[in-house]
């Protein structure tokens, strides 16, 4: 069988690469930093939707690629080896699971023209109940990324018959968006809903599956950005210990430095052949839920021995913030705290495993 990726996906991902890198430069990115805590590089952004790159998992009929979300899959790991400050998996994912279930077909074409930013809203807890023509929100959810920013929230709610899904737009009276700062500097916020009034056109009911498929898509496209920051971390790191000398020799002729830097790779490489079957197998429509969960795991706990095995092959450059290699440890950090502990995501695989017949 030929696994590897075919010719029209290896173009796609050569485009991205090249506008990533080109704008999310070392000394770009602390010029960003400078300005603000949480930061959105909004011109970068431009410049993928100018590119067609915010529409690869668009409909044609919304002005998009109509791609799959593999596609997506390979985009959201150049944005992770870039470390670039921009909402892709919070807006392209959610776009992409939302055209998948015919749900806001209005603000598609905007996503593809990079002129509407979405995400959902998982953290917390939103009740939903009918009142007349229209449902009223009432509670909190945190950790929302890009939550200031975003036109749209998708937010999973409880309503008195089941599970629903609600399009809260944004200048919506009741919302409270409090910024909140991060490991890694994504924007974040808190939404506190409090009698928020939405339409019913705005709000899917028996919307478990939705959230189901919001849940599997987010993480698999969270856990192929860690590859890509694992991945552009590990190739500093080679990069630097062939070049650093001790002794009159390049300290990865050292043969601690060099196992070390071995374990490494081999973390990275299950972290990025874990996200990739779980993003293939979601983009195929196959069941997914235990390849989901392990590439869930190996992002939080492989990606962070990745980092922190290139963290300390770097000595003191490791931690020093003119040098860039503190980003991407801050970065996978940033997904495990998103992803959630690793300890939990091998409890959810136990529990799977003890319930599936031998």
């Amino acid at each position: 069988m030929d696994f590897s990726i075919t010719d029209d996906q290896q173009a796609l991902r050569d485009l991205a690469r090249e506008i990533l890198s080109e704008q999310a430069t070392h000394d770009h990115l602390k010029t960003l930093e400078a300005t603000s805590w949480s930061i959105f590089d909004r011109g970068l952004w431009r410049r993928l939707a100018d590119a067609g790159i915010t529409g690869i998992a668009v409909a044609e009929e919304h002005g998009g690629a109509g791609l799959g979300f593999l596609d997506l899959a390979l985009v959201l790991e150049e944005v992770g080896r870039t470390v670039a400050p921009v909402p892709a998996v919070p807006t392209l994912v959610t776009a992409y699971v939302l055209a998948k279930a015919g749900v806001g077909s209005d603000v598609l074409a905007g996503v593809a023209a990079g002129d509407v930013i979405l995400t959902t809203a998982f953290d917390g807890e939103v009740t939903a109940r009918r009142d007349g023509a229209d449902w009223v929100l009432d509670g909190e959810k945190s950790f929302v990324p890009y939550g200031a920013e975003a036109d749209l929230v998708v937010v999973p709610a409880r309503a008195e018959d089941g599970v629903v899904v609600v399009l809260l737009r944004q200048g919506r009276a009741g919302v409270t968006v409090t910024e909140i700062e991060t490991t890694n500097r994504e924007p974040q916020a808190v939404l506190a809903l409090e009698g928020v009034r939405v339409p019913a056109g705005d709000v899917v009911t028996d919307a478990d599956d939705l959230v189901h498929e919001l849940e599997q898509h987010v993480t698999a496209g969270l856990a192929m950005v860690a590859s890509g920051v694992c991945a552009a971390a590990l190739a500093m790191t080679a990069a630097h210990t062939i070049s650093r000398e001790q002794f009159g020799k390049p300290i990865a002729s050292f043969q601690a430095v060099g196992q070390r830097a071995a374990d490494a790779y081999i973390d990275n490489e299950m972290v990025r052949l874990t996200a990739t079957q779980a993003a293939w197998r979601l983009s195929a429509g196959w069941p997914s839920e235990d390849e989901v969960a392990v590439a869930k795991f190996w992002a939080g706990d492989g990606g962070m021995r990745v980092v922190h095995a290139c963290q300390h092959l770097h000595g003191g450059l490791g931690v020093d913030l003119d040098y860039p290699l503190h980003r991407y440890f801050l970065w996978c950090k940033q997904i495990e705290h998103e992803l959630g502990t690793p300890t939990r995501q091998l409890l959810t695989l136990g529990a799977s495993l003890a319930a599936t017949p031998v």
